[in-house]
Formats: structure tokens, sequence, C-alpha cells
């Protein structure tokens, strides 16, 4: 029986249409992309600045490497052996957060993270992160010690924050953005919760010139402006951009309101090359891309907004009739032992976006600025 191979997170570079958000690391045929393809570790791990992430998939955005001289306070913060501090509950503070705050909360929870990496320490990712965020880190933290690899650790240097006003009856959050030229460009969002403040979504963008980042805007006190789900005066509300890409995923179909890259239009291209290619072998592909929960945007100065949202996607893919073997690559691979499998095999992933959307009225596509995505599971029969 002939054995068909499966794409590892594919780059974008790859000859495939690589490095799509499909997170080709484990599907399609392995090539290598250049892009910032999903990374085992996605956006928003915590390594500090040398060039890619080590290790295996976590770090959210492939995180720097630790990297010397430029910046002397990270040393401090690397070589800590304890967890920072926990915030105080969201309920002890003042209403409005402010920009000495938010600082202070991003500062510790890259210290807790980067000592939780290093540890592959499951139970401290509990004070650190919520929701999906928290669950694809642990699925990385698993992926690593499967493969027996250590995961990059460390402080992005020099982030700046935006801060939305308080909303009364809301959590409370905030935008933290670092940039590492040759490295990455981070974007980590943090919420408040009943226990403190959690990292809730993260996205990175790792190609060597980071797309165009636009200017958030800001109120006179320098407060940025938190938008509703269904915003108007968009080109789409937040929600339905967020639907509308997945959607061009889950059907592998290029979507002409979104400009291209490797989390839009490359991507759409490398799952149509995957299922070519599966169907040449007698396999067939499914593909499914759902939102998973909130979709949060802030206004830009344009009159446009970035917006962040997480999605839970799965790749299934199965035999048509004996004969040819799919075994995957990447993540992927590790959380089935590299097994070879006639029947069917699956893969399941947590995967975070930042986009940006134009005013209502502007020709400009939407443009996705970022991924963070991480194996949760895989199977095979």
């Amino acid at each position: 029986m002939a054995a068909f191979w499966l794409a590892t997170r594919a780059p974008s570079g790859s000859s495939l249409a690589a490095n799509p958000t499909p997170d080709p690391s484990d599907t399609g045929w392995e090539k290598a992309p250049s892009s910032p393809s999903p990374t085992p570790a996605s956006s928003r791990s915590t390594p500090t600045p040398t060039p890619k992430p080590t290790g295996s998939g976590k770090s959210r955005s492939p995180r720097p490497e630790a990297t010397p001289a430029k910046k002397p306070e990270r040393p401090r913060s690397e070589t800590r052996t304890t967890p920072p501090p926990a915030d105080p509950p969201a309920g002890s503070r003042s209403p409005q957060l402010t920009a000495k705050e938010a600082y202070g909360i991003h500062g510790r929870y890259q210290r807790g993270l980067s000592v939780a990496q290093a540890r592959k320490d499951q139970v401290a990712m509990a004070k650190l992160e919520h929701g999906l965020a928290l669950e694809m880190t642990r699925a990385g933290f698993k992926t690593a010690e499967m493969q027996g690899t250590s995961l990059a650790t460390g402080i992005w240097p020099n982030p700046q924050v935006w801060i939305p006003r308080h909303v009364e009856g809301a959590a409370d959050w905030f935008v933290a953005i670092s940039y590492e030229p040759g490295v990455a460009r981070i974007v980590d969002v943090m919420s408040s919760a009943p226990g403190g403040w959690r990292l809730v979504a993260s996205a990175a963008d790792t190609r060597a010139t980071p797309a165009r980042f636009p200017k958030i805007a800001t109120d006179g006190e320098g407060y940025a402006t938190s938008l509703p789900e269904n915003a108007t005066g968009l080109s789409g509300t937040p929600r339905q951009i967020a639907r509308a890409h997945l959607a061009s995923l889950e059907n592998a179909e290029v979507d002409p309101r979104f400009d291209e890259g490797p989390w839009t239009s490359e991507a759409a291209l490398f799952w149509q090359q995957e299922r070519a290619q599966l169907e040449q072998a007698d396999w067939k592909l499914a593909l499914s891309y759902r939102l998973e929960g909130p979709v949060r945007a802030l206004r830009t100065s344009d009159g446009g907004a970035l917006v962040w949202y997480g999605a839970r996607s799965t790749e299934l893919r199965e035999a048509v009739r004996e004969g040819a073997k799919v075994k995957l690559k990447g993540s992927a691979a590790v959380r089935t032992r590299n097994k070879a499998f006639a029947r069917s095999v699956s893969a399941t992933y947590g995967r975070m976006y930042v986009t940006h959307v134009p005013p209502a009225g502007s020709n400009e596509p939407a443009r996705v600025l970022g991924e963070w995505s991480d194996v949760l599971e895989s199977h095979g029969d």
C-alpha cells in the first residue's frame, strides 16, 4: 500500500500554497513555508527575541527566543524562578484601568508565561490564561512533552498598550503589542476576570516584514474605543467579518473581501491543493471552522476597526476506498505518534486572528494581520 503524506503546518512559501490558517503543519504535503504560518506555538508564547520560536508548538506566536543585549531589563525576568504575584481581583481596582496598571498586568503575565513554558506547568497556566487560549497553551505543552522538546521562553520587549474605556457591566480588557524587528509582531489581549487578569487572545505576524498595522484611535486622554460585535459603519460588522473569514477557510474559497495573504487566499489555495491530492489517492477532506468566544474590536484612526476572534477548526480525512495510507506531519503527527492511517484521521486546532476591517464605503479589503494556532487533538484509525 502506498503511503500518503500530509503536510505540516505549511508556511507560506511552500509550493503548496502553504501556511494557511489551516495549519498545514498537520495536513498537506510537507514543505517548508515561509510566512507566519501557524508555527507551532502560534502567537502568544512568550519567548524572547531571536529568530523564530524554538521548541514545540505552543508559542502563541512564534515567540522569539531569548537574546541578549539590546534590552537589559529582560534578563531579570527571564531568569525568574518563581511565578509572579497574581493580579488582584477585578473588583478591587478603580473602574478605569490606567496605563501603568496595564503595563504591570501584561508584564506579570509575560514573566509568568515564561516560567510556565520552561516547566510546561499546566496548573500555573490557569492563573495566566482563560478559555480557548488556555486550552491551546496546555495542548502545546502536551505536544512538547510527547515530542520531548522544550518551549521557547523569555519576554517580548517594549510592549505598547491600548486600553478601552471602562463599560459598566462589561469585563475590562486591553491590548498589548510588541514588535521585535526580524522576529515577530505579537498582539496580546488581556481581560479581567473574577480571579484576576488573564490572556484571552493573541496573534502574531512572523514575516520578515510584517504587514502594515493600522493606528488605533484614542481620545484626548489616550483611551481607545471598544466596539460591539454588531457595530455598524464598517465594511461589515466585526462578527460578520469573523464569520466570513472562517467560512472562506472552511469552504477553501478565496473571498475577495479579504486581502491576499497567508491566512486568507494562501490558506484557501492550500486546502484546494490538499483536497485535490487526497482525491488522487482516493481520500476525501472535510473542513470545519467554528467561531469560538467573544469578538472584540477597537476603533482605528481611519474609521475602521481592529477585530480579534477565535475559532476551533477540524480537518477530517477519510478513505473512499482501501489503498493509500495517510500520515500527518507536524504537531498533529506527534499527537498521533507518527502513525499512518488506512481509514480516517482528524486534527482539531484552536486558532486566533486579528483583522483590520475598513470603514463602510472604503475600497480597501479587510486584512488579517496575524494568527496563533495550536493542535488540540488528533486521532486516526
